[in-house]
């Protein structure tokens, strides 16, 4: 951690030089800068801004790392606080920035593999906004799956479908329907929540959280905010769609994003959390499940998870879908990159060519 920062995040009041060596920093990261409309007119206003929301919600997460996080406090929080003050405090001030023009319930999309840290952001995006005021609504778009009566009825139409996760395994009209009345202002709402448990981990729909007035909805998921391609690119498509019945597949389950895309016309900001490499999630996947094991749980083999994770690739290989989404300025509004250990890097907005 830079002293300067140390000293912000820990003294009462810092000090003008402390300060300085602050608004020369995020002027610095010019990429950063630009992704949360920082200038040289206003960074100074900018960084107090920051430093009072720091002050104001760290006992709060201080208590999450505690509790949720579940490792040795001081270290987390040596290397959670810089990207607290870096990330989530600005991506938190932006929110309510748009928020506040739009007048309305704002929706923020928030797109991330396996091991980007989308629910991670969730939690503590809603710890900050909640401390301005906000009336938050995590919703993650597993959420919205399908009961487990239909997605049967689903592996009947069509065996390919041996996973619930892909386009098509979820209710696309119960989603409508919540953040239209949530936009509406018709509270309460009935927020449908999905228990991965069930049903030997099929999961199922489980009892619907009755939510009271929303500001602000962290909507997340693998897909959250992803298009359909042109079908023509997957002619010649990346490893593992390999064989005919793969790219049949793979048109197909692109063919279905076009239900999908009603609901992400109704996301007002999309984030993606990028990893440098896509092949990262793979080993996330094998780290998780072995620490798991070790722990006493069950959970899956390393070929069980290559086979499991080549699954979703074959349906939406982020080569294919995510890589140019994060060049879309029109589609995405901010990206952030997810480094091999899970740290943040490069925080930028896509300009478009």
């Amino acid at each position: 951690m830079n002293s300067w920062l140390r000293e912000i995040l820990t003294a009462e009041i810092p000090n003008k030089s402390c300060l300085q060596e602050a608004i020369k920093a995020t002027l610095a990261d010019k990429s950063a800068a630009q992704a949360f409309d920082i200038t040289a007119v206003n960074v100074s206003d900018r960084i107090q801004k920051r430093w009072e929301l720091f002050k104001s919600t760290s006992p709060d997460f201080r208590r999450f790392c505690q509790t949720k996080l579940q490792k040795n406090l001081e270290i987390e929080l040596e290397e959670m606080l810089p990207v607290f003050w870096d990330y989530w405090l600005p991506v938190a001030i932006q929110i309510t920035e748009k928020h506040k023009k739009l007048q309305r319930p704002f929706t923020q999309g928030i797109l991330g593999g396996q091991g980007t840290g989308k629910t991670t952001t969730c939690a503590i995006l809603s710890l900050i906004l909640s401390k301005l005021g906000y009336r938050t609504l995590s919703l993650s778009i597993d959420d919205l799956y399908k009961t487990y009566e239909k997605r049967l009825e689903l592996q009947q139409q069509d065996a390919r479908l041996i996973w619930r996760g892909p386009p098509g395994t979820h209710d696309i009209e119960i989603a409508l329907n919540l953040f239209e009345r949530i936009l509406h202002n018709q509270s309460p709402y009935e927020v449908p929540r999905f228990d991965k448990s069930l049903h030997r981990g099929a999961g199922d729909r489980t009892i619907p959280e009755i939510v009271e007035h929303v500001d602000i909805i962290l909507f997340e998921g693998w897909f959250v905010g992803v298009r359909p391609i042109n079908p023509e690119l997957f002619n010649n498509p990346p490893h593992p769609i390999v064989t005919g019945e793969d790219k049949i597949f793979a048109r197909d389950i692109n063919a279905k994003l076009f239900d999908y895309l009603p609901l992400w016309e109704k996301l007002d900001s999309l984030i993606v959390l990028y990893p440098v490499d896509y092949r990262l999630s793979m080993e996330w996947r094998k780290q998780a499940e072995k620490q798991m094991i070790a722990s006493g749980k069950s959970g899956m083999s390393d070929s069980e998870i290559e086979q499991f994770v080549n699954y979703f690739w074959r349906s939406l290989h982020p080569e294919l879908f995510i890589t140019p989404l994060v060049k879309s300025a029109k589609l995405v509004d901010l990206v952030i990159e997810i480094a091999a250990d899970h740290s943040f890097g490069k925080v930028y907005k896509p300009v478009e060519t």
